[in-house]
Parts: C-alpha cells; sequence; structure tokens
C-alpha cells in the first residue's frame, strides 16, 4: 500500500473536514461516508435546531482527527 502525504491530509482536513475527505483519502471509507452524513444532515437542518446536534458530534470528531492523521497516513487501509 502507497504511504499518503500527512500535509495534503492536513489540508483536505482543513477545507473539507466536515465532507470526510481527509478521510476517503487515507482509506477510511466507512468514517468518511459517516462524516459525509453528520456534516449534510446537520447542516440541512440547522434551521429547526435539530441539525447542531450531529454538527456538534462531528466537530468533536474532526479536533479529534487532528492527532489521528499522522497515523492514518502512515498505515493507509
Amino acid at each position: 500500500m502507497q504511504k499518503r502525504s500527512v500535509i495534503l491530509a492536513y489540508i483536505l482536513w482543513l477545507f473539507l473536514g466536515q465532507l470526510g475527505i481527509h478521510r476517503f483519502y487515507t482509506g477510511r471509507t466507512g468514517s468518511g461516508i459517516i462524516q459525509l452524513i453528520l456534516g449534510a444532515a446537520g447542516w440541512a437542518t440547522t434551521g429547526i435546531l435539530i441539525g447542531w446536534f450531529p454538527l456538534f458530534v462531528l466537530w468533536i470528531w474532526l479536533v479529534i482527527d487532528i492527532f489521528l492523521i499522522p497515523g492514518m497516513c502512515r498505515n493507509p487501509k
């Protein structure tokens, strides 16, 4: 398997993190889909206030991903 660029993963996290693109890049397709769903559903339902809960969960997860990205790049799936 090919090693991924940590810098590119952080750039994807910064600009497209709420869509889970950095997870797709590192081969974590399943969790990338979950992040994509959380972000899309959260932003789609913020008008009725329900969306803030999935967005809060996603934002906590994205903060944790800051520390996980180097390992995900070293060991892509």
